[in-house]
Parts: C-alpha cells; structure tokens; sequence
C-alpha cells in the first residue's frame, strides 16, 4: 500500500482553498471534476449537486459507496443595518467564539467577491464596556467590509445582499513536524483521501473488489447530504473526521474508526471488518463512540437508503473551530480504505 502523500496533501491544500460553505460548493466540484479526469474517472452529478466518481471493481455485482463532503461552515449576509454593518446568519454549526477577528469573503449573486472581517459587535475594548464579556453568538456578529460605506445604501450599491454566501479564511499550514492546521479539515481531509484512492488505483495497476461509488456531498453540514444516493449501491462507508477529547481513544496520528455516533451504531460487520484490517496491517487506529455526530452514512439511513454502513477518518482536533490533523492520520485513513476496498 505505497501511498503517494505529496500528491494527497498538495490535492488538500488545493481544495481547502476553494471557498465552498454549504449550498456553493460549484467550484470546488468543478475542480474535483477536472482531477478525476486527469485519472481517467468521469463523474457525474445528481439533482442536489452530489458528484459521484465510478470505479469499476474485479466484480462489479456489488457496489461500495465512499461518502465524503466537500461543504463546510460558513455563513450567509442576513441583512444590513442602517450604518453599512453586515448581520449574519450561519451555515452550519459554527463556534463563535473562533470566528471573531477572523478574515472572510462575500460572495455576491452577480459574482464580484469582497474581503472582510468576521467581528464581535462589540469589537474595541476602549470603546465597549462589554467588549470581553459579550457572548460570541450569531446574533453579536458582524461582518467589518473593506469598503467605504457609512450606510445600508452604500453597501446595496456594491450589489451585496441578503442571501450572500460569506466564506471564512481556513489559513492551511503544514508544520516541519507533519501537523496540518487549518479550517475544514471537517471534511476536506477526509475528501483528499478518497480522491488520493483513485491516484493509488491508477499509480499501482490495481482494482477495487467490486464497483466503488465516492461520493462527493455538498449538504452534509446540514444534515442531508446523501440522503440520496444510487440504487446500485449495497453498503456506504464514510470518511469524515475523527473525534479527539474527554473518553476518546483517538489522537491526530490515527484513523478513527467509528462504532457508534448519535444516530446509532454502525453496521457490526463492517465496522469488525476495519478493525481487523487495522491490526493485519500495524496501523495506528482507534475504536470510538462519537456522542455529538452525525455523518452522511446517518443522512442515507434516515433518507430510508437499504443499506448497511461504517464510518473511518483521520483525528482531528478542535472539530469546528481551528482544527489539526497529522500526516500519519491522513495516510493511517488511506492505507484503510485501500485495504477495505482491495482484501
């Protein structure tokens, strides 16, 4: 299982770049689209937005679903107060909290994008006396644009409105000692490593056991990404991330693999299955419960999908706020998946 992660955290970076908060994910499909290409995979899309990348397997009667999601937190323009201020409203479940001072970007109907700043509206200690002890909560939000403007007229004749989508800097960085830091690894990591299959694929010669669907989902953060999915498909086993904190076995060097999250746990076999290509091959993994989860393996079995379902991801730390992974759980996760797929 020679893995190639210069091609893998380079593909990471790549579309951790790409603004894409849940409901305008266009762009980062689009590139997704053109490297599956340069492998010789072609994708195709449902009604929703879902690109799907086929595999072709040794036996195609069967059919594995990788589910992985390229949308992540963000928020939307809600409206604009009298003095230009931007209010807003989230997209998904954000921590305030590390938002505040953060750079961000609208994203406006007729295409032009603005820079701006992610601030508390009490944003100056020498001018609010509740600068420190404001709760950072949607409502104590706003968004500080890099234009002049003194009014909500101003800010309407720059063509930004209500319904904007506002992306957050993620600031990616690889440190000398493998720790990669930055927003969305939630599941952007997860999403390399399963594109990174088709490079292993092409780059070893080799074939999946039976027909393999990844899947690219744009609404997991809202809970019904693949509420949806291909009739042909018998079994969906995830990549998201791994949870790290209070009773949790998993660290950033390892896969998790995920027995049981808040929608219940995860198909017995597949799940035993993991666990032992694990120990078969010395990776670094860890068995966990996540009690505040839920993934796109849950959104199909809710959406009333006849399948059975696992769940594996590299740790990451601080899940929705400034995260952190390792290289070694990127390719613990890789090596996983190249076995379950292969073995």
């Amino acid at each position: 299982m020679e893995t190639n992660m210069k091609f893998t955290l380079n593909l990471l970076e790549e579309i951790i770049n790409i603004p894409s908060p849940t409901g305008y994910c266009k762009n980062v499909m689009s590139y997704i689209e053109k490297v599956s290409g340069e492998y010789g995979f072609k994708t195709t899309k449902n009604k929703k937005g879902n690109r799907i990348i086929e595999i072709e397997g040794t036996d195609n009667s069967y059919c594995i679903g990788i589910p992985v999601h390229v949308d992540t937190l963000g928020a939307m323009v809600r409206s604009v107060d009298s003095d230009g201020v931007i209010k807003i409203t989230t997209i998904g479940g954000n921590m305030f909290s590390t938002l505040d001072g953060e750079y961000c970007k609208i994203h406006t109907r007729s295409g032009k994008i603005y820079t701006g700043t992610m601030l508390s509206t009490s944003p100056a200690v020498h001018v609010y006396p509740d600068a420190k002890s404001k709760e950072r909560t949607e409502e104590n939000m706003m968004v500080r644009l890099d234009e002049t403007v003194k009014n909500k007229k101003d800010v309407a004749n720059l063509e930004i409105g209500a319904g904007d989508f506002i992306s957050i800097e993620p600031k990616f960085t690889v440190t000398p000692s493998g720790f990669i830091k930055s927003r969305y690894l939630d599941d952007k990591a997860g999403t390399s490593c399963a594109l990174s299959l088709m490079e292993m694929f092409k780059r070893l010669g080799t074939k999946p056991r039976c027909k393999v669907k990844i899947i690219i989902s744009c609404y997991e953060e809202v809970g019904h990404g693949c509420s949806s999915i291909p009739e042909d498909i018998d079994e969906l086993v995830a990549i998201d991330m791994g949870c790290i904190g209070l009773d949790l076995s998993c660290t950033e060097h390892d896969v998790s693999i995920c027995a049981k999250d808040s929608s219940g746990p995860y198909d017995y076999d597949i799940t035993g299955r993991l666990i032992e290509l694990g120990k078969k091959h010395k990776l670094n993994y860890a068995v966990d419960i996540y009690p505040m989860y839920g993934s796109d393996v849950s959104a199909s079995l809710k959406g009333g999908n006849d399948i059975r379902g696992g769940l594996v991801g590299p740790g990451v730390h601080a899940s929705h706020g400034m995260e952190r992974t390792h290289v070694d759980g990127v390719e613990n996760t890789l090596k996983l998946m190249y076995a379950y797929l292969t073995e």
